[in-house]
């Protein structure tokens, strides 16, 4: 299984970005997955979304120092299917609310986000994706109806109650980029300024 998670960071960040999984910039998940990775790739969803041409086949997973999307056909296909629904919420406005203990025992420390028919309606079009891919979403009791938008403190670094940021830096990332767990990498980087 490939771990991904679409996220929308709340920092400046770049395609092609590694960083440590205790280290993430501010973000607000979309959906976290599972997809089914396979050694080669041939299926007619790919052709038809113009990442390789019929009858090709082709590596699923980049090697190790490959640049991230780049020889990345799951990954590109996944940005492919995304493309639209990010396109649509790109630039949307949203307030942060009060805070809020996620995790065991409430011991991770976030804000979470004010009701956003933009972002509720982004989640669910990410989810309906995620659904049709052969793999499963991560936490289901969070999708949907159960999803809780929020932005996890990292250190020092946090919103306050009250700030507004655009959607404008959406993202595909790697949570276990060449098959490592120590770091993350944005495969895909959707900005405000390619709307």
């Amino acid at each position: 299984m490939r771990n991904l998670i679409a996220v929308a960071f709340v920092e400046p960040v770049a395609e092609g970005l590694e960083f440590p999984r205790d280290d993430w910039p501010l973000h607000l998940t979309l959906v976290k997955f599972d997809v089914v990775k396979s050694d080669v790739v041939k299926s007619d969803d790919i052709v038809k979304s113009g990442v390789v041409e019929s009858g090709q086949e082709t590596r699923a997973e980049p090697g190790p120092g490959a640049p991230p999307a780049a020889g990345d056909p799951l990954a590109e296909h996944i940005a492919a299917l995304m493309a639209d629904p990010v396109a649509a919420a790109m630039g949307c406005r949203i307030s942060v609310g009060g805070e809020a203990g996620f995790g065991r025992a409430g011991s991770i420390p976030v804000n979470l986000i004010e009701p956003s028919e933009e972002l509720q309606v982004l989640h669910n079009e990410l989810v309906r994706i995620v659904e049709q891919l052969p793999g499963r979403i991560s936490t289901p009791a969070y999708t949907l109806e159960g999803y809780r938008p929020h932005v996890s403190h990292h250190g020092d670094k946090r919103l306050q109650r009250g700030d507004t940021f655009a959607l404008d830096r959406i993202a595909l990332v790697d949570m276990a980029p060449d098959g490592g767990h120590a770091t993350r990498r944005i495969l895909k980087l959707w900005t405000g300024s390619q709307s």
